[in-house]
């Protein structure tokens, strides 16, 4: 389980990083708990692999449901902001009166879908 955490945390911080970013501040967030939580689940597994569990007295089952349901909400939050971030794509950026752009270009709008996913 801690490994394919890592893994598609992974997948989200290299996505969301190979995006333009239209809103730093939902994709901040997004990019924030995608290093949070793979950076946490990599100390979790190393309690583990070092034995640390057998010295800390806490109920491990009870910490690795609390953990896995705190990154399940923080992930599902991220993924709403990320989606909101990607429907914006239809929408024009007005630059001057005549001028009007798109807030996400084909590509990233490509790369934010593979992310929201």
């Amino acid at each position: 389980v801690f490994l394919s955490l890592q893994l598609f945390g992974t997948i989200v911080w290299i996505l969301v990083a190979a995006t333009r970013v239209p809103l730093p501040l939902l994709q901040g967030w997004v990019m924030f708990v995608a290093v949070t939580a793979w950076f946490l689940s990599i100390v979790f597994l190393c309690v583990f692999l070092f034995g640390y569990a057998n010295r800390i007295a806490v109920n491990w089952n009870q910490m690795d449901f609390l953990f896995h349901g705190a990154t399940f909400v923080f992930y599902f939050g991220a993924f709403l902001l990320q989606a909101a971030t990607t429907s914006l794509h239809y929408f024009p950026l007005k630059l001057n009166s005549t001028t009007y752009e798109k807030i996400l270009e084909d590509h990233d709008y490509n790369i934010s879908i593979a992310a929201s996913v």
